[in-house]
């Protein structure tokens, strides 16, 4: 099986959609005729993804599941398996869970994977045409230009942002009335307004801000000490780091490690090539 070449690009989201959008993203992946895998690994942000070229699917219940141009990664809870071939690419919105169904005027579910219906689909034909012309730059500012639009029609929450704010600060390691306190409101009115707006609670997404801050030092340093790491970002010791780092990675940290040292895989915006 040829190696899979792959291309990565961020672009800063701008200074209006910052309170919902942490960037946008673009993916080039190149493979061979026959479908390859490639795994997307819990985070703290919730993905709009608009995809070009051969198309890719998910595994569903042993059986591959075509996937619509766009969909939504929510936030996950373990790994999920995409299936791509020939020439894939992507056009990705990083938003905060807090805010992207408000954005998108959707009601908040938990599901990770998210199909919908919704007008920002009919960017798809004029980003293709973009795309196929290897326009990027333009492609990426049509979606910003839409999103902005779109931010303008919603009111902002200063709650949620300063709640936000202050969980990213602290890499997810805030106890949930510490972030209260900072949105200067009670535990039980930031929980509900959270819950409705995200679909998950303050803990959801605190405990997948710690998992990603420890998985990006891993692959940066995959000898770092599990006991540091876990008294760096709040765990309770060494053994409560690794049963949550399993719970969603599917592995342990120190498996992560030595796979990260062999240098056996590719990460790129949360992406890991299985295929190489």
């Amino acid at each position: 099986m040829p190696p899979v070449k792959m291309h990565h690009q961020e672009f800063e989201a701008p200074e209006e959609l910052q309170d919902t959008i942490k960037c946008f993203w673009y993916n080039k992946r190149e493979a061979g005729a026959e479908p390859s895998a490639f795994e997307v690994v819990p985070d703290g942000y919730a993905e709009i993804i608009f995809h070009f070229g051969s198309g890719c699917s998910i595994s569903s219940d042993g059986a591959l599941q075509s996937l619509p141009s766009p969909f939504m990664m929510g936030l996950l809870n373990q790994p999920v398996i995409f299936h791509a071939k020939n020439r894939l690419e992507i056009i990705g919105i990083r938003c905060f869970p807090w805010t992207v169904f408000d954005l998108l005027e959707l009601p908040s579910n938990k599901h990770g994977l998210h199909l919908f219906e919704h007008p920002v689909a009919r960017l798809q034909p004029k980003l293709n045409a973009l795309i196929l012309d290897e326009k990027i730059d333009e492609a990426v500012a049509e979606v910003k230009q839409y999103f902005l639009q779109a931010r303008a029609q919603v009111a902002a929450n200063s709650m949620l942002y300063k709640a936000g704010i202050a969980m990213q600060a602290a890499k997810g390691t805030l106890p949930v009335s510490k972030v209260a306190a900072a949105a200067h409101v009670t535990v039980r009115t930031l929980e509900r307004n959270f819950k409705r707006s995200s679909g998950h609670t303050v803990k959801d997404v605190s405990g997948l801000m710690r998992f990603e801050q420890v998985r990006n030092r891993l692959w940066m340093d995959p000898g770092a000490n599990l006991a540091s790491l876990a008294e760096e970002f709040g765990y309770t010791d060494q053994p409560h780091l690794s049963r949550e780092f399993k719970r969603y990675s599917g592995t342990s940290p120190a498996a992560f490690a030595r796979k990260a040292k062999k240098g056996k895989q590719v990460l790129s915006n949360g992406l890991i090539n299985l295929s190489s």
